[in-house]
């Protein structure tokens, strides 16, 4: 599936946008904040419904204005024509079309546009704390799996209902307590056995990218970590009741789940560098994309790199260059500061590609040529 055309109007610093993108390979240059990645940002609302960096959709709006609006014209890899709509006024709640019907559930819509969006702030995946890399899971899964979607939501009304419980200060109802604590159990073991099958599927295709990437230099690893390890959930859950009481919150669960994220036998954020976890992130991110490739409702995924090559050696550029040139991906938004890394990726390309000046949310085509199959 690719991304046709878009309009933007007053998302961010983007006031107005209108474009027609190359079905494969779409540059944007421009210094740091003037607009480049909100552009990405855009494209990826239009796949998930909600912003990559802010969840708070009224933030949105361009300073001043009075509402927002993205819509994109995409083809799936059937040759089908799909427009979607979002927009939302201030002090209203957002609307999100399908060929100008609205959801019923934006949890619908899904997975129709499967997208990978790689950020400068994917090293939080490694620093940060592990609600990060749960996300990551969930980010990956729910875009072709509903019935996750649906067992990650009832997990979590169960466990707001359990601590909420836990946090009063009168003992609470034992009969209330086994029907919540069921419930998490019964939909945590389901997350857990389908973020088990896809860790167990991702990590050699992991593995490979980055021995692709750093020229086979470093041995990388990821461990699934889940409470569910340690026996059946509903008694894992109702083995410290009494310490959960004590602390007012639920200590187990699979929202306590982790992915180590390991360089040479150790922990990645002890021992890495900035260009080995920069590595990192990235070569999980295209592996990301591969399983989604062959999984999610038979449409290639958009690939969204964003200002991917800062603090990485030359070799490692040359490496990343050499992937993304391929014909394994489909449509591609590549940001830079650098004309110099998009220059190299478009001197190796045989496909079409388009340029794009961005300057303070000023976002122009570059007509200096164009590379045809």
């Amino acid at each position: 599936m690719y991304l046709k055309k878009v309009t933007i109007l007053n998302f961010k610093n983007i006031k107005s946008a209108n474009l027609d993108l190359s079905p494969k390979l779409n540059c944007l240059i421009g210094d740091n904040g003037m607009g480049k990645t909100n552009l990405l940002d855009a494209v990826y609302y239009l796949s998930f419904c909600r912003s990559f960096f802010n969840p708070i959709d009224s933030q949105l709006i361009s300073h001043g204005e009075e509402f927002y609006m993205i819509e994109g014209e995409y083809t799936s890899d059937q040759g089908d024509t799909e427009v979607f709509y979002c927009g939302m006024k201030r002090g209203t709640k957002k609307h999100f079309r399908r060929n100008k019907k609205e959801y019923k559930k934006l949890s619908d819509h899904i997975g129709l546009i499967p997208l990978v969006f790689v950020s400068p702030s994917d090293t939080l995946l490694i620093d940060g704390g592990s609600e990060e890399r749960r996300k990551l899971m969930d980010v990956v899964i729910s875009q072709y799996d509903h019935q996750y979607i649906e067992a990650l939501a009832n997990y979590n009304k169960a466990l707001l209902q359990r601590n909420a419980l836990l946090k009063l200060e009168e003992e609470p109802d034992p009969a209330l307590m086994d029907i919540w604590e069921e419930e998490m159990a019964r939909n945590g073991e389901l997350l857990y056995a389908k973020r088990k099958a896809f860790v167990d599927e991702l990590v050699p295709v992991f593995q490979d990218v980055y021995r692709q990437i750093s020229g086979d230099k470093e041995n990388v690893a990821l461990n699934y970590v889940s409470h569910c390890q340690r026996g059946p959930l509903l008694e894992v859950i109702q083995r410290d009741r009494h310490k959960d009481r004590a602390v007012g919150y639920s200590l187990h669960g699979i929202h306590r789940d982790d992915l180590e994220m390991m360089l040479g036998g150790y922990q990645m954020k002890r021992e890495g560098s900035q260009g080995q976890m920069k590595t990192f992130v990235l070569a999980l991110k295209l592996a990301q994309f591969d399983f989604l490739k062959r999984t999610s409702s038979h449409n290639v995924p958009l690939l969204l790199l964003d200002d991917i090559f800062d603090k990485l050696d030359a070799q490692r550029v040359e490496e990343i260059v050499k992937l993304v040139s391929g014909d394994g991906f489909g449509q591609i938004f590549i940001t830079d500061t650098n004309r110099d890394h998009l220059d190299k990726i478009l001197q190796r390309s045989a496909f079409d590609y388009k340029l794009f000046s961005v300057e303070d949310g000023n976002i122009e085509e570059r007509k200096e040529g164009e590379k045809h199959v």
